[in-house]
Parts: structure tokens; sequence; C-alpha cells
């Protein structure tokens, strides 16, 4: 078993021949694996379900083990995935800009691969596939770090697509898994100086907290998304049900998923009802506050429900004022990933998108839409939470930096 700062050692070294590969060895590789991962679908969910089978008896959440779950419909979908990133242009290389000085200095401003990116990642073995094939694009090497319950899943993916690499005459360590699941292995990745260039955290809060206080590498934080729907005075009721009941159960336990609804008082009557009937069906609890249960009959929700990430089939719910009330509860609340309002007034749609502070808003469409498949993007490698140069959805354009190539005729400062 490979140290973690040997495995970081041999993806930088794997690093630099990705960085100038063409983008047409990088697709062959890409679609290739995409048809190795169909052709072994098989063998890949025997692995999974030895993951599956030890987190039940490990008693993990269903949240979880749907998150770890693999079935053949998730590995099209990683198949399907890998061939839109081929799809996709190379942002490598890419001219951002370029002019030239009135000295006749001729200056380009270019992307260029970041290096190495570590992932560090709970559950959800589609990551696996999904970090690797964009960093590969983007000509990056990416260093996997997942958890324990994906053991199998994990290593039996990263085999295929390293196979896949070598068949292709490029180095496997373009795509490296650390073995060692053991915390220990995260400080390592956190303070691998000089051999990760870029650490994305996709898990818990308690992982994102240990990242953020310890890292000595550059970080973009995949974050909480404790996302709400609003339900405007102008909102199309009949469009509002099923919007918000697609944006909670659809897939509750990822975190585009709504976690609380807000509605305005002037339609709360009639529409709580109706939600609260379809959300019940459908086997959600809902906690709400005072106004809220006047009209339906639920849980009394606190501070601590709304400020709560759920992943879970639970709702919290309140009734405002006015849009300034539901503007306010989300700035209280929100985790700056994905808000949506509901409403035909374009004005207040217009005002809503413009004053919250989410990485998306959306209008008149589920919370569920905030995904970089659906974004266009082929995959994505984490939904950033920050205001970095990536927020949102990441993907190629993302995981690529600048530098600037400066062309001169014998110039000289004076």
């Amino acid at each position: 078993m490979r140290t973690v700062r040997e495995t970081c050692q041999a993806a930088k070294h794997a690093s630099r021949g990705m960085a100038t590969l063409p983008t047409a060895a990088k697709d062959a590789v890409l679609a290739a694996t995409a048809d190795a991962l169909e052709a072994r679908a098989a063998d890949l969910l025997d692995a999974n379900r030895r993951d599956v089978a030890a987190a039940r008896r490990a008693g993990l959440t269903d949240t979880l083990i749907d998150r770890l779950t693999l079935t053949e419909g998730r590995i099209r979908g990683m198949a399907g995935g890998l061939r839109q990133v081929v799809q996709l242009d190379d942002p490598v290389g890419e001219v951002v800009a370029g002019w030239t000085l009135p000295n006749g200095l001729e200056i380009r401003r270019v992307r260029v691969p970041l290096g190495v990116v570590a992932i560090v990642y709970e559950a959800r073995p589609n990551v696996t596939v999904d970090a690797a094939g964009l960093c590969l694009k983007s000509g990056n090497a990416c260093v996997l770090r997942g958890s324990s319950s994906a053991q199998h899943s994990n290593a039996a993916l990263t085999a295929i697509i390293r196979e896949q690499l070598a068949e292709h005459g490029l180095s496997a360590d373009a795509v490296c898994l650390v073995e060692d699941p053991s915390r220990d292995s995260v400080g390592e990745l956190l303070t691998a100086q000089g051999l990760v260039d870029l650490l994305i955290p996709r898990g818990g809060p308690a992982l994102v907290q240990r990242v953020i206080d310890d890292s000595r590498v550059p970080v973009v934080i995949d974050g909480a998304g404790n996302c709400h729907v609003y339900v405007d005075a102008a909102a199309d009721l009949a469009q509002a049900l099923d919007i918000a009941v697609n944006a909670k159960v659809s897939r509750p336990s990822v975190c585009n998923a709504a976690e609380t609804l807000l509605v305005h008082e002037a339609v709360a009557g009639e529409f709580l009802p109706k939600v609260a009937a379809e959300l019940r069906a459908a086997g959600v609890e809902l906690v709400g506050d005072e106004r809220a249960r006047e009209i339906v009959d639920m849980g009394q929700a606190t501070d601590d429900d709304f400020a709560t990430e759920f992943l879970d089939l639970k709702l919290a719910v309140a009734v405002v004022t006015d849009l300034d009330a539901a503007i306010a509860h989300i700035g209280r609340f929100g985790t700056l990933h994905t808000e949506a309002v509901v409403t035909q007034d374009r004005a207040a749609a217009r005002r809503f998108q413009r004053e919250v502070d989410a990485a998306v808003v959306v209008v008149n469409a589920s919370t569920r839409f905030t995904d970089g498949e659906q974004f266009g993007f082929g995959a994505e490698i984490g939904i950033s939470t920050q205001k970095t140069h990536a927020r949102g959805p990441m993907a190629l354009r993302e995981l690529t930096s600048v530098k600037y190539l400066v062309d001169g005729d014998g110039h000289i400062r004076r």
C-alpha cells in the first residue's frame, strides 16, 4: 500500500504529461472508460453489494445507503456523463483575453490545468468517475480519497479507469486512489503542500469543517445545501405544487433537495393544505412555524429545523408576510447553495434573483436542477458555495487556472 505522500508524488509526476496531452487523446480514454464501465457493470454491482451490505450491518442511515448504492441505471448514468464530457470543448489552451500594449508587447491570458486535484468524499462512488473524468479532460491528475463505506466500489471503478489510461499509453497515476481509509490519510492530504494544487471536500459538516480548520493547501468547499422554495403571492399554485414536491421528494438525500418551504401569507390558506397532502403522501414529515401550523396540523419547527440540511423526507415550513420576509429568512438560514422562487410577477422574480445570495437562484423551477449534468457540463466535481473563482456546479473550466503568455521583440523595460 502506497503512503498518501507517495500517491501524491505519483500523481504530480503524471500531471506533467496530462497538462500537454492533446484533446483527442483525452477524449479517447474517456470514451473507452465509458464503454468499460457498462461492459463490466456486473463486476461493479458485485463490489457495490459488498459495500452496501457492510453499510447496513454498520447501521448507516438510509440517506447514506442511497448515496452509496449503485444500480445499472446509475452506472449507465456515469458512463453517459463521461460521454458528455467528451463532447465538451477542452478548456486547456483557451485564450481568455489578449491585447497588445502601445509598445508592441503582446499579452495573452490562457487557460492551463491546475495540476493535481484531490477530492475527499463520503459514500457516493459516482464521484469517483465524475471527478476522474473532469480532471482528465481538463488536463489534471487527481487523487481520490473516498470513505471506507465505499471501499470496494471505489477500488473497482478506479481500476477500470487506470486500466484504460494504461491501455492508451498514458500514466495510470493520472488517477490515484488513496488506499488508506483512516482519518490520518485526510490529514496528510490537507498538508501535502507542493503536491496537491487544489482539494475539494464532498461530505458532511464534520469533514468540511476539518478541511476548513486544517488545510494548508488551496481548498474549494462543496458546501451544505439548505435550499428553500418560496411560493410568492403571484405564484401559479399548480406550478408551485409540482415544483415544491419535486424539490423535496425526487431525491431527498442530495444537496440540491429543498429543505424549507416558504409561502406568502396571501396564498398560504389555499396552497398549504394541498402541498401538505401531496408531501405526506410521499412520506414527508412536516414541521412548521406558528402560522403554518394554524393552517395545517404539523410538528413545531425550531430555528434548528430551519437551519438543518435534513437530507431526508423532512421539510420545514414557514408562512411569510412578503418577499422581503422571504429574502430575510433565506439570508438567515441559507447556505449559499440554491434558492428558488415561484411567481408570475417578473419584478418580484428579478428582485429575488438579484438580492438572494446563493450560487444558484432559480425562478419557476425545482432546486433539483442545480447539477453539473443538468447544466450541460457533463458532470460535476462538486457544487461550490464559496465566492472564489468557482461558484455553483464545478466542471471543466473551474479545474483550470490561467497563465500569461507575453511575446516581445527585444523589448526592455526603461
